[in-house]
């Protein structure tokens, strides 16, 4: 295992960004249709298709998911994943109609230093499709895709990824692109709230602070008090190789949520956009009780380690007064 979300077979994920434009996009590809369902817990969401991936709606499946920075400028990302998939022969089925499923979310990357001024039509249509052309097993963490021009409360954000699999085998892995409005870190020091889930020294090994100080404790966001949650998303895909229903993937979703709660500090405030999507290949039968709540608790880990790894592996991006990485803070 990569500890990557393509460690799950028949995934890929590719990146498309501009440095100039200081963001990107991040295609997530299911090589055949996977069951998915999503939950929303941040006050101000963006997100693509949100509907059919309720319960009570007739598609089950879906070809993609779009990731992208821009705002809702960058819901035109799945437009151009679409594309993509149309050219392969990709889709949901209508008679002689075929429509590639594309959900996806964004992030607030408006106000990062990058050059925005793109004229009467954003880019993020044509970074979608090339995202999604270059969809691979292999892809780069921290600042890239999605990612690039993302940023937290004290630290660059990026984009992160972790994977595990659960005693009898089953695999899960989450995707991360963090742009969260709290901190990922225990106050301004080295040690990540996500560090008890930690796995090989994934984000530095520092663990946790010996003991906690009422300064650790205190609210960071980003933008102070002028923080608004157009600004503000974390957004999450979780895969597993089970096989589920649409409604366990709900719940899949639901569980995972936790680990936000575990790597950023505060989270799923009226200043976040926080989404996780849940995609299953259906490839592995689990007990329906306890092996989805099994599922949910392995999944939430490696959510909280992508979370982690995202702003771990980030660098800063290349204009007057941008946040720093963490490894410039920290080696």
């Amino acid at each position: 295992m990569k500890n990557l979300l393509t460690d799950i077979s028949g995934v890929r994920v590719g990146h498309a960004d501009d440095a100039t434009l200081a963001s990107g996009v991040t295609a997530v590809i299911f090589d055949k249709p996977a069951v998915a369902a999503i939950d929303v817990r941040g006050g101000g969401p963006g997100i693509r298709e949100a509907a059919v991936l309720e319960l009570a709606n007739t598609v089950e499946r879906i070809d993609a998911i779009a990731l992208a920075g821009g705002s809702a400028f960058g819901l035109e990302a799945g437009a151009g994943m679409q594309a993509w998939l149309a050219e392969q022969g990709r889709g949901f089925a209508i008679r002689g109609a075929i429509i590639p499923i594309v959900p996806g979310a964004i992030v607030f990357d408006l106000l990062n230093g990058g050059d925005k001024a793109w004229g009467r039509f954003a880019p993020y249509r044509d970074l979608g499709y090339a995202a999604a052309a270059a969809a691979a097993t292999d892809f780069a963490l921290g600042s890239a895709g999605a990612g690039l021009g993302a940023t937290t409360a004290n630290f660059k954000g990026g984009l992160g990824s972790a994977s595990a699999a659960t005693p009898g085998g089953v695999r899960v892995a989450a995707l991360a692109v963090v742009n969260a409005v709290g901190s990922v870190t225990v106050g301004d020091g080295p040690w990540f709230w996500a560090a008890p889930f930690e796995a090989d020294g994934e984000y530095g090994g520092r663990g946790m602070p010996q003991a906690f100080t009422p300064g650790m404790l205190t609210m960071r966001l980003k933008g102070g008090t002028a923080a608004t949650s157009v600004e503000n998303t974390t957004l999450a895909v979780v895969a597993t190789d089970a096989v589920l229903t649409k409604p366990q993937a709900k719940r899949l979703a639901m569980i995972a949520q936790t680990g936000f709660a575990r790597a950023i500090y505060p989270v799923h405030a009226p200043l976040d956009g926080d989404v996780v999507f849940a995609a299953a290949t259906c490839e592995k039968p689990i007990d329906p009780l306890a092996g989805l709540t099994e599922l949910g608790m392995v999944a939430a880990n490696v959510v909280a380690r992508a979370i982690a790894r995202g702003v771990y592996a980030a660098t800063a991006l290349p204009f007057p007064d941008a946040l720093p990485a963490w490894k410039d803070r920290f080696g």
